[in-house]
């Protein structure tokens, strides 16, 4: 089914604005529970995912579930999806995050908007990141280019989980969401100046892992949107092609 580009742009700003609220209010949930800083990361990471698979469940139909600057970036790169509605995407990804910190912060009577002093930098860290967002677009690419993007609701929150737990930098992997953890001196903010590095080593995992996608995945003259659960129809303007000239697409699984 086809939306206008205005309904998917606000799905994708409602999508990222929910997702920073339950990673930040999780955060001040959980620090507000124990002292125990593996139980805060452990009620933080729950939320995350649990958040994550909803919401792509319930607006992947509508905008793909990018809800994530590097998935449209790499989208953009591939000329899978317009300059137009990529430029529209990450803008409303990214005051959607500035929109959901605000909300968790309010929600914890907190200022809206609030500086991080939490310093998260060293080479150990950015490579977490790299490592999260590789496979984060790895993970993303093999279930579009198998025909498996239902199954993206699951899929995706369990890497996200996963690597909150087994990456140095307990797993951001989004410079959307970065850039509204920097707003919020909670659990899970990040000072302003760790985010330029940050979202740099986040754009480089995110090559890497459009990179794995193509060597493990190729599919050479078939565009694959980014789109979860499943490819997001923008030809709305397009004249349609008759089912008789249109080619069967393959959905199987690359050997």
């Amino acid at each position: 089914m086809s939306h206008p580009l205005a309904r998917r742009a606000a799905a994708e700003f409602l999508g990222t604005a929910l997702l920073v609220a339950a990673v930040v209010g999780s955060g001040a949930m959980g620090t507000s529970l124990s002292d125990d800083l593996a139980v805060v990361l452990l009620v933080n990471a729950v939320a995350t995912v649990a958040a994550l698979g909803t919401l792509i469940w319930m607006l992947g139909p509508i905008s793909g579930a990018h809800f994530n600057p590097v998935v449209t970036g790499v989208e953009a790169a591939r000329r899978e999806i317009s300059l137009k509605e990529a430029g529209l995407y990450v803008a409303a990804q990214v005051s959607g995050a500035l929109g959901g910190v605000a909300l968790a912060n309010v929600m914890f009577d907190l200022p809206a908007w609030q500086a991080s002093t939490h310093e998260r930098t060293g080479f150990p860290t950015w490579l977490g990141e790299v490592v999260a967002t590789a496979g984060l677009l790895l993970v993303i690419g093999a279930l579009t280019r198998t025909g498996r993007g239902h199954l993206g609701p699951a899929m995706v929150p369990a890497w996200i989980g996963a690597a909150y737990f087994f990456t140095s930098s307990t797993s951001f992997a989004n410079p959307a969401v970065t850039i509204g953890r920097c707003l919020t001196d909670t659990f899970s903010g990040i000072a302003p100046a760790s985010v330029p590095l940050f979202v740099v080593f986040q754009i480089l995992g995110a090559g890497i892992g459009a990179l794995l996608t193509e060597l493990f995945y190729p599919r050479p003259g078939e565009a694959e949107p980014l789109d979860l659960p499943d490819a997001i129809d923008r030809s709305s303007t397009a004249p349609s092609v008759p089912t008789s000239q249109s080619p069967p697409r393959d959905e199987s699984p690359i050997p």
